[in-house]
């Protein structure tokens, strides 16, 4: 009896971990990328932060750093986003 439990138990979770991709295919994936991408930006918002409070090239780095600002912003929008349709 215990056994037949077992495995519905397994089979409702396995159908309720189905059904889940299902409805949101590839979610995992996406995640993995938006963690990718905002830590991409994050270590280049330190990089042009720190360029731009040296002084160097004042010009090219500042479009450089709101960029990599607005990378990190779009991460974080998308991820909740993601995170809401749940």
């Amino acid at each position: 009896m215990t056994e037949q439990n077992n495995k519905n138990r397994m089979k409702s979770e396995q159908y309720a971990r189905l059904k889940a991709e299902a409805t949101a295919p590839y979610r995992g994936l996406r995640q993995f990328i938006y963690i990718a991408c905002g830590a991409s930006g994050f270590i280049g918002v330190f990089i042009f932060l720190s360029r731009l409070l040296a002084g160097r090239d004042v010009e090219s780095t500042l479009p450089n750093l709101a960029l990599q600002i607005g990378i990190v912003a779009l991460m974080v929008f998308l991820w909740r986003w993601d995170s809401r349709k749940r």
